[in-house]
């Protein structure tokens, strides 16, 4: 079975909005700090893996949420790389309250890149070997999202501080594009149940990239999202959400 890792964190103010719980991208920032932990302590940290030629990246979340961590919560946060096949590694992460609730399921698809031709590698046996995950042929796909229609959108700059050590947009950075196009009356009065995430392509610096979104009252209400340089998608997303109560 998948060795887990769990790490307790005390959710501070910066981490959080002005709603006092927790910003999707510190959370997401939170769980992959974790996930380094976890490599670091079983000696197959980014220096380890940048020997083949190679660095982690992701490309999709989905995120559960019961409620999100609040300000000055204690929070447990565990993750499990459970499978992976030759070319995409399945990670899930869980954040629960010190009782065991449950608050927060993330799970994620990894994949390696060249940091040289930035394509995609098969997972080498060297690296996932200590993880003991368990190794299917099958491809796994997140449900479909649904293209933005009718929507508006924001401009953005990317920043110099919005790039990481890839070289690249950090992930959490599109979750902040995604989320600051909604605005603060929307955001004060509804929170974020469910979300599913997809990163087609990179995003770098300089770049200037338009955050388009639209909302759709379905059977709950959702948001739909695209993160465009000129007419080209390079990311997209779907947000379910709830009433504030």
């Amino acid at each position: 079975m998948a060795t887990k890792y769990t790490t307790p964190h005390e959710v501070t103010a910066y981490e959080c909005d002005v709603n006092g719980t927790m910003k999707l991208a510190t959370m997401i920032a939170v769980a992959i700090q974790v996930s380094e932990e976890q490599s670091n302590q079983l000696n197959r940290g980014a220096d380890f893996v940048q020997q083949f030629g190679l660095t982690w990246i992701v490309t999709n979340y989905q995120l559960f949420m019961q409620r999100l961590p609040k300000a000055g919560e204690t929070v447990y946060v565990t993750t499990q790389a459970q499978e992976y096949n030759k070319y995409f590694c399945y990670r899930h992460f869980w954040i629960t309250t010190q009782a065991g609730e449950e608050l927060v399921r993330i799970e994620t698809i990894f994949a390696l890149m060249n940091v040289e031709t930035r394509k995609m590698s098969s997972v080498p046996n060297e690296i996932i070997a200590p993880y003991e995950s368990e190794k299917i042929t099958k491809i796994k796909r997140y449900p479909k999202i649904e293209k933005v229609k009718n929507g508006t959108s924001l401009p953005f700059r990317v920043r110099f501080y919005d790039i990481d050590g890839n070289q690249h947009v950090n992930n959490s950075i599109y979750f902040n594009w995604m989320m600051d196009v909604l605005g603060y009356d929307f955001l004060t009065k509804h929170v974020p149940a469910y979300m599913n995430i997809r990163f087609d392509k990179e995003v770098e610096y300089g770049n200037e990239i338009d955050s388009h979104y639209e909302i759709i009252q379905a059977e709950t209400l959702q948001t739909r999202h695209e993160i465009r340089i000129g007419e080209q998608t390079y990311c997209e997303a779907l947000i379910e959400w709830q009433e504030k109560k």
